[in-house]
């Protein structure tokens, strides 16, 4: 077994891909849990600093890919692979965060009109 030796540049961009992945994630939960509690203009600003974070993420990751397309090949390693393993999932789960966020949405405003016609 060949052991694939990585540049501290790749080091540095393995490591921006994981941290980026897991600040969106983080943020997207945190999102998550406003919206829980009805406040969606601080789930929206959670949100959109967890777009941010991946944002980041993916620009690291296209850099990488416009270099392979360039004749510049990037070693791969298992801790390459468990980064982009980290990408996938944060963007998977900040996606799906959203819809939820739409669907407490549509709870909490289905609540309102309950109680105001429980009210009249």
């Amino acid at each position: 077994m060949s052991v694939v030796e990585m540049s501290e540049e790749l080091e540095e961009i393995i490591f921006t891909i994981v941290g980026q992945a897991g600040e969106c994630r983080g943020l997207a939960y945190e999102a998550l849990g406003k919206a829980e509690k009805g406040d969606f203009e601080a789930a929206a600003a959670k949100l959109k600093e967890a777009e941010s974070a991946i944002h980041k993420a993916h620009y690291v990751q296209t850099d990488l890919i416009q270099k392979e397309a360039a004749g510049e090949p990037t070693p791969i390693s298992m801790v390459f692979v468990h980064a982009q393993d980290h990408l996938m999932t944060a963007i998977s789960e900040k996606e799906l965060i959203k819809k939820m966020i739409k669907m407490y949405e549509t709870i909490f405003k289905m609540n309102e009109r309950l109680e105001k016609l429980e009210n009249k």
